[in-house]
């Protein structure tokens, strides 16, 4: 896939077969629309063009910018973008400026006059533009002007509900990663490198790789411990993953008491402090306690260890 940050530097294609949009989570709402651009564009022997922003409109449209969160940073979205199967992937620097414009002069001057489509695939509840104004009633008139067809691809549903990021969001901030891979098509997951801890898991008989996420939009499921597995250095572990603020474990006076990530990677040795890892969330086994001593704590840690064999 050709990955290109400037819509001026596209080169280009035989009949694009173009989407826009922002594609959080890239789920299985926005993979239906990537397999209808591959289709298309195999029928018209042209190439898939996908366009999204840099970065997310709501982080430069929002009012409070702490409470916006994302299913994906945008390196792995790109990641999942590629995994579909798409030719190229055009991302716009959203700015407050490029905001104001009106969907006929996005359309005009960005995917007309730069990629010449044959053919646009939009979501069954997308808008773009100004005030949302580029409907696909308004799209389709445009393409008559242009010269390029516009096709809608119907809402997804799972057990009859509605596939869209809001609702993944919703789950996983709730916890049911579980109801949220099924949406996905994949499963959720937190990349971060590992940072030394205060060595205590290990003390316990549980030693965790305690994660630090650098991109600050990231959304981060709800606290709990969780079944999961966990990929290090090109290779996949069972584990379990505590997100929380580990209320049995006393802080030192300059320890931060902010939330922690950590993992306990079952059948595992070695050191990795300073390696990227990243942990895929299975399922969700219970709320974080407080225990009454590190030995009560150890012992529900043996008890989850089991649990999530079981689950994994």
């Amino acid at each position: 896939m050709k990955v290109y940050k400037c819509i001026k530097d596209f080169n280009p294609v035989n009949n694009p077969v173009v989407t826009i949009g922002s594609f959080d989570g890239v789920h299985l709402g926005h993979q239906a629309v990537f397999a209808k651009m591959r289709n298309e564009a195999k029928k018209l022997n042209g190439e898939t063009v996908v366009i999204t922003f840099s970065p997310h409109p709501r982080i430069i449209l929002g009012n409070d910018n702490s409470n916006i969160k994302f299913v994906k940073t945008e390196r792995k979205k790109i990641e999942h973008i590629k995994k579909a199967g798409i030719d190229n992937l055009i991302l716009i620097e959203f700015t407050k400026e490029f905001s104001q414009q009106t969907y006929k002069q996005f359309v005009k001057e960005l995917i007309v006059d730069y990629i010449h489509p044959k053919l646009l695939v939009i979501g069954y509840d997308h808008h773009f533009g100004n005030n949302r104004e580029g409907s696909i009633e308004n799209l389709k008139i445009l393409g008559m002007e242009y010269g390029f067809e516009v096709q809608k691809v119907k809402e997804q549903e799972h057990e009859n509900i509605t596939i869209s990021s809001s609702k993944i969001r919703e789950l996983l901030n709730n916890g049911d990663v579980v109801n949220a891979n099924k949406l996905l098509g994949h499963e959720y997951s937190i990349t971060g490198i590992v940072v030394k801890g205060n060595s205590i898991g290990r003390n316990l008989g549980f030693p965790t790789a305690n994660i630090e996420v650098a991109d600050e939009y990231k959304l981060i499921a709800a606290i709990g411990v969780y079944a999961c597995r966990v990929l290090v250095n090109g290779k996949i572990y069972k584990g379990m993953s505590n997100i929380g603020y580990r209320p049995t474990i006393e802080k030192a006076n300059n320890e931060e008491s902010g939330i922690t990530i950590e993992v306990n990677i079952f059948d595992f040795n070695e050191t990795i402090y300073g390696e990227e890892i990243t942990i895929f969330f299975v399922n969700w086994m219970r709320d974080e306690h407080k225990f009454p001593s590190k030995q009560a704590l150890a012992h529900q840690l043996s008890k989850d260890k089991i649990h999530a064999l079981e689950l994994l």
